[in-house]
């Protein structure tokens, strides 16, 4: 027979044996956190788009700033002063947000005039002329 400390012995013995036989359960991460929705653009409208010539480069605009051919800045007939806009060429899907910072444009089917740099970055500025979108991001 076995004496009472060899059964103990041999029940720890066995609890330790079955013990290092499992597998830990994997850690489970939390899920990322949900990004914010973002507000849908508001779409304001569709139209051309033009550039500023170089001889405006250090007037004043409406809003009283000094035109920079090298902003981001735009014209646009009714949106308030520093509205920024996301203005996308229809034909290839570039965009880029520019502040309105000026009026205009004034030519017949223009929707906004874009400063040199902005227009640079959505189209080709020998055409002069793109087809845009135009969306209200703030």
């Amino acid at each position: 027979m076995h004496s009472w400390p060899t059964r103990w012995i041999t029940a720890v013995l066995f609890a330790l044996a079955v013990a290092g036989c499992t597998t830990p359960l994997p850690i489970q991460e939390p899920p990322p956190p949900a990004e914010p929705p973002t507000a849908p653009a508001e779409h304001i409208g569709s139209g051309e788009a033009s550039y500023y010539g170089s001889f405006h480069q250090g007037k004043l605009t409406a809003n009283g700033e000094r035109f920079d051919q090298a902003s981001l800045t735009a014209a646009h007939r009714t949106l308030p002063f520093g509205t920024r806009v996301k203005v996308t060429n229809t034909r290839n899907g570039k965009s880029v947000v520019v502040r309105i910072n000026d009026r205009g444009p004034y030519a017949r089917g223009r929707i906004i005039d874009l400063s040199k740099s902005a227009f640079q970055r959505i189209g080709d500025a020998k055409r002069g002329v793109i087809p845009v979108r135009l969306e209200k991001v703030d």
